[in-house]
């Protein structure tokens, strides 16, 4: 569970207490224990659906690449950083180490400071020269709460 929805379960439970010590409220308390507690669990759902299509989408892009062969040692990725839009960013530099020119697919998951997987993008670096390295900006598909991660998943040379 994202922080943000962590938070959110929290605000909820402890809605829901306060409510319960009130002597008489008509109600209003429970109603508004429940309301957060509704915001709660959509704010949680909203998180695993969108992991849920990011990783399908990686995994189909990855998937459509024929002849690809394991580059993960030639990737690196620089330190995460957010941009205006409040997603997480990663530069992925990837080295081409064959004999002409080659293209990248690169699968980079975001992890929070648990390792538990937050999201995933594939980002393509098309033709890069033999012996040279291309760069590339992966991008969170959302936002992404807490210190964040960002690791290597696969890498295609193709």
């Amino acid at each position: 569970m994202t922080r943000a929805a962590t938070a959110a379960v929290l605000a909820a439970v402890l809605a829901a207490g306060a409510s319960g010590c009130a002597d008489d409220d008509n109600g209003v308390g429970s109603d508004a224990a429940s309301r957060a507690a509704s915001a709660a669990e959509s704010l949680a759902s909203r998180g695993a659906d969108a992991l849920a299509s990011a990783t399908a989408e990686a995994g189909e892009a990855l998937e459509s690449i024929k002849g690809g062969i394991d580059a993960k040692d030639e990737v690196k990725l620089g330190k995460p950083g957010t941009d205006d839009d409040g997603r997480t960013t990663v530069t992925v530099t990837a080295r081409n180490t064959a004999d002409d020119t080659q293209s990248f697919a690169v699968q980079v998951e975001f992890r929070n400071e648990d390792g538990k997987l937050q999201d995933m993008v594939v980002v393509t670096l098309s033709d890069v020269a033999a012996g040279a390295s291309g760069t590339a900006t992966a991008r969170s598909t959302h936002k992404l709460s807490g210190s964040v991660k960002a690791e290597v998943g696969t890498a295609l040379r193709y």
